[in-house]
């Protein structure tokens, strides 16, 4: 993949404004360490699997005899283990009960190294567990067991200890699902510390209802579809389109968050980021087939906190998480991705470049199954916003967007013979590692009318000052039913600009527009 910028004072040059998922970032994040506080309800996930050979003689219900059981902090502490996992440093503030879920709930966060000294025991207090029981790869039921209440000498003695465990952080993380650990003085505790504070402290609210956090003006609000259909008091269309649904109403929930960004989750269907300023942002899951994958939605936050601490930019950050999400829903239960799982995971992207007929091959079978195909093209050499601006909305006029990149020699011949400074197989795994493409090919001749011709998009999109009246390459997409669409316009200079200050040392040029 492709090189990493060299570096000063530990930090990659540029990482401020770095765009592409390369797989040295997970290293180099890790190797920052940047410190998090994590404060919320914790739980415990169990996962026991057995075999159905008979039913029970009391009811017509099937009799699981168990022979596996595993467990896994869960919550806001699978949170800290996925913090840890990724290379943070990580502090676990709540509440377990003298029992042995909070007994295994603490050794397993302290073996993954997150300072539990913030994690208060107490005897009156029941842990929260979840158990899973599943045959044969599916789940069969659940049943919690949980507190009726957190007793107030407990909520009272970890807000005493949270200013200590806020002071000298790069983020904290508010992980409130309603169980009762974030109340009272812990509540008020957490206002007094990080209401309307300037950063640091990053302030990440992941909340069933982040509505009651607006106080603490977050940077970052991370509802799911649902949860953000609440806070704005409305139900979800049936079969709407969710993303665009959520997008149209923007700052009534950047509003409602209090927040200057909101991250909705869509499971499935990936995230979408709103920012109080600046464009919204979408990636797209690479979902499994797994029926026992759990806590994904935790990975996200976790691996967006730690993107987002260590300076990348936000929506840079938001496909990072998205990539750790996709590595986590692969395994089964409650499990984290590390920084090792997640370097593999982007390095898989390379020599990912389809040939024409390997990419035909995949497109015959996505068409069978009603999928509109995307095909834009270009030599995406230096990734940068604009360059990830305009494949998400080119990912956004179908379903499966495909990207066809110039040959090197090409963009020799289009930019001149100090271009490209990635080769073709470095910048074909940058592209293929956005959660918004779907294929990556490799054309070598003018134009790609070859390409159109053999696997007939229904849009063909450019990026550019163009009418679909000045491209040799409109005739053949309309002559296959296909339509042209012209995307925000993306400067060559851009790109020079970002190579000439690379080569110069030099920071982001004065007056450029802040990055999101």
């Amino acid at each position: 993949m492709a090189g990493e910028p060299p570096a000063a004072d530990g930090v990659p040059a540029g990482l401020a404004g770095q765009r592409a998922l390369a797989d040295w970032l997970p290293g180099r994040l890790a190797g920052l360490g940047p410190s998090v506080t994590v404060v919320g309800d914790v739980m415990l996930d169990g996962w026991w699997n057995g075999s159905i050979a008979r039913l029970c003689r009391e009811a017509p219900a099937p009799v699981v005899d168990i022979s596996r059981r595993a467990f896994a902090p869960g919550g806001a502490a699978n949170t800290a283990m996925n913090l840890a996992a990724l290379g943070a440093r990580v502090h676990m503030a709540g509440v377990v009960g003298c029992d042995d879920a909070g007994l295994e709930l603490r050794r397993r966060l302290r073996a993954a190294g997150v300072n539990v000294s913030h994690l208060h025991e107490h005897p009156g207090m029941v842990t929260t567990t979840k158990t899973r029981i599943s045959s044969a790869g599916q789940v069969l039921l659940r049943f919690d067991d949980a507190a009726q209440r957190v007793p107030q000498d407990a909520l009272a003695a970890l807000a005493l200890t949270l200013p200590s465990a806020l002071q000298g952080q790069d983020a904290v993380v508010v992980c409130d699902y309603g169980l009762g650990a974030l109340t009272g003085p812990v509540r008020a505790a957490l206002v007094a510390e990080l209401k309307g504070r300037p950063g640091p402290p990053l302030t990440v609210v992941d909340a069933h209802d982040p509505r009651p956090w607006a106080v603490l003006q977050p940077d970052v609000a991370t509802p799911n579809a649902l949860e953000a259909a609440g806070m704005l008091g409305v139900t979800l269309p049936a079969g709407a389109d969710r993303a665009a649904f959520l997008a149209a109403r923007r700052d009534e929930l950047a509003g409602a968050a209090g927040a200057r960004a909101v991250v909705v989750t869509l499971d499935r269907d990936g995230t979408l980021l709103l920012p109080a300023g600046g464009d919204v942002h979408r990636t797209w899951a690479r979902p499994a087939k797994e029926k026992q994958a759990s806590g994904a939605g935790d990975t996200f936050v976790a691996a967006l906190t730690l993107a987002r601490a260590s300076g990348l930019p936000l929506t840079t950050s938001v496909d990072y998480a998205q990539a750790a999400a996709d590595v986590v829903v692969h395994h089964p239960g409650t499990s984290v991705c590390s920084s090792e799982d997640l370097t593999r995971y982007l390095a898989s992207f390379a020599d990912t470049a389809l040939s024409a007929d390997e990419l035909a091959r995949h497109i015959e079978g996505d068409r069978a199954e009603g999928r509109r195909i995307v095909l834009t093209n270009g030599c995406f050499d230096v990734l940068h916003r604009g360059h990830t601006r305009y494949l998400n909305q080119a990912k956004q006029l179908g379903d499966i967007l495909v990207v066809a990149l110039n040959t090197d020699e090409s963009v020799r011949q289009l930019k001149g013979p100090d271009r490209p400074i990635n080769s073709v197989a470095d910048r074909a795994a940058v592209i293929a590692a956005l959660s918004c493409v779907d294929y990556v090919t490799v054309f070598d001749t003018p134009t790609p009318i070859p390409l159109i011709e053999k696997i007939r998009p229904e849009i063909y999109a450019k990026g550019g000052d163009y009418t679909p009246e000045m491209l040799a390459e409109t005739e053949t997409v309309e002559r296959f039913g296909g339509e042209v669409t012209i995307l925000d316009y993306v400067p060559d200079q851009s790109t020079t600009g970002v190579v000439q200050r690379i080569r110069s040392g030099e920071g982001a040029a004065v007056g450029e527009a802040p990055v999101n």
